[in-house]
């Protein structure tokens, strides 16, 4: 299946028919429908029947460990040339393309209606919208997210454009009278069972009606930066399938590799080693792409230094939890990364980049509408203003 780069890049998502071939939607259905009956199995073991019975949209999360030779097809279905071979047509690093994350998204057992619109971007733990932006229309995306119905499905809405550009004011009125309710220029995208879309997670977009109708939606992505800890379910995969993870398995651990040769490059304060490092995480990005790699790398020194801190224990409870979670699509490789750091490395480490980490926040808190956050000093919108990279390296 061919796509045109420019579509993605010009209205944010492009819809693909028949993504799941006809002759396999029954069995992708019945696997999916297996892997839902055991997930309901455990949250009820595990005492957490609401979220099955009270959810507004009951998602299965990291069903790795639920599959079997029965359910196969459910990975492999993110493995197909009508979706990989997609996301890989979309990337910036063709060649660096692996899953990110492999989730289903289910109907509720009561009529919940809308959701929020919302962009797929937190400020705090990414980059203000604006270089994010500047970085996809420069280099192409690092990340390409996909929703796809296993039955018909006319949930999602976008706004068409709205990836390339920051929240108009009209939006922000709207968005804070009432984020419930159909934005101007919104429109559904209408799918078929085994059709699906691919989009920027910095798109708007909106959970149009959580209802009863019958609703199982694969959803998930595709990213230059894949993170597999754990991979014992593909041993149930196809010997290419196996094989294929193992090659991100290793590209994974390069990428990590890659992302501690930048960091010490930082102590060392050797920039020509930063320059190297980067270049191979993300080979050819412009200007605004290694600045994003810039804000994404204050991110791994931040998390690194809280997981390093003697008071752990005591930070707040949304700090530890955002240094132990692993979000690899921004190169936070989680908790065992830190591991490669001293306590005394991670302290000098933050140093480096308070300069660049002051530039990315005020001193009140700003709240802009639309996003995957409340209230923070970090800047939603804005990008450091006459701030670069070498302004950075300069910096050290």
């Amino acid at each position: 299946m061919k796509v045109n780069p420019q579509q993605l890049r010009d209205d944010g998502y492009i819809i693909l028919r028949e993504v799941i071939p006809p002759e396999q939607l029954d069995d992708v259905r019945a696997g999916f429908e297996v892997l839902v009956e055991r997930q309901k199995e455990i949250w009820a073991q595990e005492g957490n029947r609401s979220v099955w019975e009270s959810g507004a949209q009951p998602r299965l999360v990291h069903f790795e460990n639920l599959i079997d030779e029965e359910t196969a097809n459910t990975v492999e279905t993110w493995m197909h040339e009508n979706t990989l071979g997609v996301g890989s047509q979309l990337l910036s690093v063709p060649e660096q393309t692996g899953i990110a994350g492999m989730m289903l998204m289910c109907s509720p057992q009561r009529d919940h209606g809308p959701a929020h619109w919302h962009r797929d971007v937190h400020p705090i733990d990414m980059a203000p919208m604006a270089s994010l932006q500047a970085d996809f229309l420069e280099n192409g995306p690092k990340y390409v997210q996909w929703n796809i119905p296993l039955y018909d499905d006319d949930v999602l809405w976008v706004v068409p454009g709205s990836h390339r550009r920051l929240n108009t004011e009209e939006e922000n009125r709207q968005l804070l009278e009432n984020p419930r309710v159909p934005l101007p220029g919104g429109i559904p995208v209408e799918l078929k069972g085994g059709d699906g879309v691919v989009y920027s997670n910095y798109i708007l977009h909106w959970g149009s009606n959580y209802s009863t109708k019958l609703r199982r939606t694969i959803h998930g992505g595709h990213t230059i930066f894949p993170y597999y800890p754990d991979l014992s379910f593909t041993q149930f995969l196809s010997p290419e399938a196996r094989q294929t993870f193992e090659n991100w398995m290793q590209a994974s651990n390069r990428m990590q590799d890659l992302t501690e040769a930048s960091l010490r490059a930082i102590l060392k304060k050797d920039a020509k080693a930063y320059h190297e490092a980067v270049e191979a995480l993300q080979p050819g990005a412009g200007e605004k792409g290694k600045m994003v790699l810039a804000i994404y790398l204050s991110k791994a020194a931040y998390h690194i230094h809280i997981l390093k801190s003697t008071d752990f224990d005591g930070l707040p409870p949304e700090v530890r939890r955002r240094a132990s979670s692993p979000h690899s699509i921004s190169i936070n490789w989680g908790p065992q990364f830190a591991d490669r750091f001293s306590k005394e490395e991670a302290d000098l480490l933050w140093q480096r980049f308070e300069v660049l980490d002051a530039k990315l926040q005020t001193d009140e808190d700003l709240f802009v509408p639309g996003f995957q956050s409340g209230p923070m000093r970090y800047f939603f919108e804005e990008e450091p203003s006459n701030f670069e990279v070498e302004d950075f390296i300069a910096s050290w």
